[in-house]
């Protein structure tokens, strides 16, 4: 049953996705480059906690 419920989320998902690219192509590029832009952060963060670590955490 709930292999169902994900097939399903990941359909609706999808389609949702589809009809945003679609209808608001423009938009839907404006929401890939904030994803990106937060993915990018985030790693950068990552690296800078890395390199404290590395320094002795000082």
């Amino acid at each position: 049953m709930a292999v169902n419920a994900k097939k399903i989320a990941v359909y609706v998902l999808v389609v949702f996705v589809a009809y945003v690219i679609i209808t608001n192509p423009k938009g839907a590029a404006g929401y890939v480059e904030i994803a990106f832009e937060g993915i990018s952060n985030a790693a950068g963060a990552i690296g800078d906690f890395m390199t404290w670590i590395a320094d002795g955490a000082k």
